[in-house]
C-alpha cells in the first residue's frame, strides 16, 4: 500500500501554520487583558507621548543650533541632521529603557516583561536606522532598512520558526529543482552581501590599476573590466550555491534563456564583444581625440556597451561600440598627438608669390599652440580667376584645445601680417553698364 507523503509546499501546511499563528496572536490578545499586561501597553503608550512631545520643544532649539555650526565638516553635520530627523525614536527607546529598568529593581521582572520587548524593538528599529544610513542608493537603503525591521521583529517575538516555514511552503517545481520563496529571500540576500564585497574589491583594484603607469589605458580598462566580471560572476554562483541551489538544474532553463536573449538582445551582445575589441587591438584609447561623423571630441571613458565622448561644448556622447567598429573613424592621436591642420587662401596677382610664401608662414609660427618643431609649409596650389590661390599647411600638438580656434587664430595672424606687408587678398568684381538713350533704342530694334 502506497503512502501520500506531504509535500513542504502543499497547501495543508500553509493553513496549519496559519492556525497556530491565529491561536498564538488571540492568546496574545488575551494576555494584554492582564492587569499588569495592560499597564505596561498603557506605560509605552504614555512613554511614546512624552517622546513625542519632548522632541517637539527640543527639535527648534536642535535645529537653530545646527545653522550656527557653519565650520563643521559635513560628514558631522550629516550625522547631527540624522541625529535630529530621529529625535523621537531616540527619547523613546532612552525613556523605555529607564522605566524598564525601575520597574525589575521595584517588582518582578515578568511584570515589565512585554515593556522590555516594546524597548528591545525601538532599540533595534533604531540601530537599523542609523546604519543603513551608510547605504548611499536611496531604494537599496529602503529595502535593506525595511528588510532588517522585518527580521529583527519577528527575531525578537520568536516567530522566524513560523515565517521560515511559511516562506519555504510557497515552492515551484522546476525539473528536478525546488525553488521556494525562502531560497529566494536567502540567495538575494546571500548575492546582495555578496555583491557588495565585490564592489569594494572592484572599486580598490580599479583605483590601484589606475595609478599603475607601467599598463596603458587601454589594458587598464581592460584589466579592470575583466576583474569586475570575475567578482560579479562569483559572488552570484557563490551566493547560488550557498543557498543550496542545484546550479546543475539551471542548464535547461539558462539555456534556453540565452536563446531567447540572443535573439532578443543582438545589438547590446554586439556592443559588448565590440567593445573587447577595442579594448584588445587598442584601436582607441581613453584621451584619445576621434570624429565620427560630425562629431569631434576627446573620448573620455570607454563602457562596456558605449564610449562617452566629450565635445568642446560640452556635450557627452554616447557612441555604441559598434559603430566604432564598423563606421570610418578618424583618430587625431592614435599614434601620437601630432595633428597637421590646412588652410586656404588667395592673393592678388600684383603680390609676389615669394613674399606671400614667407610672411604666411612667418604669421602661421607667430601663434602659440603652432608647432616652430614640425616644419610650417605654404605652396601654391593653383590660379584662379582673380587671385593666386595658396595652401598653408601647420602643426599642433594639442587637438584637445579645439581645431576651429587654431584655425581663426592663424586667419587672424595672417590677416595682420598682410595689413602689414601691403599684401591685398582679391574678391571677385563684376561690371555692370546701362544702356540707355539711342544705344538702348538701337539695342532693342
Amino acid at each position: 500500500m502506497e503512502q501520500e507523503v506531504e509535500t513542504p509546499g502543499s497547501a495543508g501546511d500553509v493553513v496549519q501554520i496559519g492556525q497556530g499563528l491565529w491561536e498564538r496572536a488571540m492568546d496574545f490578545a488575551e494576555s494584554l487583558l492582564r492587569p499588569w499586561n495592560a499597564y505596561q501597553v498603557l506605560i509605552a503608550v504614555g512613554l511614546l507621548i512624552a517622546a513625542h512631545v519632548i522632541a517637539r520643544i527640543i527639535e527648534p532649539r536642535v535645529t537653530e543650533w545646527l545653522r550656527t555650526r557653519e565650520g563643521w565638516p559635513k560628514w558631522r553635520l550629516r550625522v547631527l541632521l540624522v541625529v535630529r530627523n530621529r529625535l523621537r525614536l531616540i527619547l523613546f527607546v532612552v525613556l523605555a529603557w529607564v522605566t524598564v529598568a525601575i520597574m525589575r529593581e521595584v517588582t518582578w521582572p515578568s511584570r515589565s516583561y512585554l515593556l522590555a520587548i516594546v524597548a528591545n524593538l525601538a532599540l533595534a528599529w533604531l540601530v537599523v536606522a542609523f546604519a543603513t544610513r551608510l547605504i548611499s542608493n536611496a531604494f537599496l537603503r529602503a529595502v535593506v532598512r525595511y528588510g532588517a525591521w522585518v527580521w529583527i521583529t519577528l527575531r525578537i517575538l520568536n516567530l522566524t520558526t513560523e515565517a521560515e516555514q511559511v516562506l519555504d511552503s510557497l515552492a515551484v517545481e522546476i525539473g528536478g529543482m525546488r525553488l521556494s520563496v525562502w531560497i529566494i529571500l536567502q540567495a538575494v540576500i546571500v548575492i546582495g552581501i555578496l555583491f557588495f564585497g565585490a564592489r569594494v574589491l572592484s572599486r580598490t583594484t580599479s583605483a590601484r590599476l589606475q595609478s599603475n603607469t607601467d599598463l596603458s589605458p587601454s589594458m587598464r580598462v581592460l584589466t579592470i573590466k575583466f576583474v569586475q566580471l570575475v567578482l560579479y560572476g562569483a559572488a552570484f554562483f557563490i551566493g547560488l550555491k550557498a543557498v543550496g541551489v542545484d546550479l546543475t538544474g539551471l542548464a535547461v532553463l539558462s539555456g534556453a534563456i540565452g536563446v531567447g536573449l540572443g535573439f532578443g538582445l543582438q545589438k547590446v551582445v554586439s556592443n559588448l564583444v565590440s567593445g573587447v575589441i577595442l579594448l584588445l587591438d587598442k584601436s582607441i584609447k581613453p584621451g584619445d581625440v576621434i570624429s565620427l561623423g560630425d562629431t569631434f571630441g576627446w573620448i573620455n571613458t570607454l563602457g562596456a556597451r558605449y564610449v562617452s565622448i566629450t565635445t568642446r561644448d560640452g556635450r557627452e556622447y554616447l557612441i555604441p561600440n559598434e559603430d566604432l567598429i564598423t563606421g570610418q573613424v578618424v583618430n587625431w592621436s592614435h599614434s601620437n598627438d601630432f595633428v597637421r591642420l590646412d588652410i586656404h587662401f588667395g592673393t592678388s596677382y600684383a603680390d609676389s608669390p615669394h613674399d606671400v610664401r614667407r610672411i604666411a608662414i612667418a604669421a602661421a609660427e607667430s601663434v602659440d599652440r603652432v608647432l616652430t618643431s614640425q616644419k610650417t609649409v605654404c605652396h601654391i596650389v593653383g590660379f584662379g580667376d582673380s587671385s593666386v590661390d595658396y595652401v598653408l599647411r601647420f602643426w599642433i600638438s594639442d587637438p584637445t584645445g579645439g581645431l576651429t580656434n587654431i584655425r581663426g587664430n592663424v586667419y587672424l595672424a595672417l590677416w595682420d601680417a598682410f595689413q602689414e606687408n601691403g599684401i591685398s587678398i582679391p574678391f571677385p568684381q563684376r561690371e555692370v553698364r546701362m544702356l540707355g538713350g539711342e544705344q538702348g533704342a538701337a539695342a532693342q530694334e
